[in-house]
């Protein structure tokens, strides 16, 4: 692949070998909100060569506190289409796929068809992501996958962990009920905090048959997990190593 200036940076930090790499690496990145949004971006700026993005929800007032992509002139328009023109202005080469549908059963299984390198889940809506999951790690492609990063607050307490090791984290304990039944209880990193939630900053849901609650967030917590999300895809790219957390005892932490 071409060297560009742009990568100047990267290759002084990481090494020629190691850009050509991230250069001829195809990633899949499916979600592109708070978390998702900041991990395609960080991948797109660490010389990812090709992606893969999906997302089908257009950007609403509530998102800007928070996702990369929500503007006040961006209200309104489809996050997949806004991330692919950012994407493609700060590489115009890269070989992008742009994804701009829910994905459900079928649509998944035709998408994992494509050999990725690694695959990075940003999905909040519980049952697309448990397929994914479970197709990814049926397909034996590497995943890393985002827990719930509402609610919280400190970003000392994020930690990257095999999903049989999180704790303390909603989400993750509703994926492992879910995914224990499938036959999935260990085999993928993910992002969390262990931060116990106010249940005061949390909001019933009506009228909305994929969401239940509304959890309160503020603007770097998503950032923060998007980010160490794309640096677990980038690290295990390049076989550096990755510490990772393990659960207490039991009888000291919640599931």
């Amino acid at each position: 692949m071409t060297l560009y200036n742009w990568q100047e940076r990267t290759i002084l930090l990481l090494t020629e070998k190691n850009n050509t790499i991230l250069n001829n690496s195809n990633v899949l990145v499916a979600g592109l909100g708070g978390v998702g949004g900041y991990t395609a971006e960080m991948l797109c700026r660490a010389g990812i060569g090709r992606m893969t993005i999906i997302d089908a929800d257009q950007i609403q007032p509530s998102n800007r506190n928070r996702q990369l992509l929500a503007l006040s002139s961006t209200h309104g328009k489809r996050k997949a289409l806004l991330m692919r023109d950012r994407l493609l202005d700060i590489n115009p080469e890269l070989k992008l796929t742009v994804i701009d549908e829910f994905i459900r059963d079928e649509r998944t299984n035709e998408i994992l068809e494509t050999p990725f390198d690694y695959v990075a889940d940003a999905i909040d809506t519980l049952s697309p992501k448990i397929f994914l999951i479970r197709q990814v790690l049926k397909n034996k492609l590497p995943l890393v996958s985002s827990m719930g990063a509402g609610g919280k607050t400190d970003p000392g307490q994020v930690k990257i962990a095999d999903f049989a090791e999180t704790y303390q984290c909603n989400l993750a304990r509703m994926l492992r009920k879910r995914l224990k039944n499938l036959g999935v209880r260990t085999g993928f990193k993910t992002v969390f905090s262990p931060e116990m939630i106010d249940e005061e900053t949390m909001q019933a849901v009506e009228n909305e048959p994929n969401k239940k609650t509304t959890v309160g967030t503020i603007s770097y917590m998503p950032a923060i997990f998007g980010c160490i999300m794309a640096s677990v895809v980038i690290r295990d790219l390049l076989d550096m190593e990755i510490e990772l957390a393990k659960r207490p005892c039991r009888r000291n932490s919640r599931a």
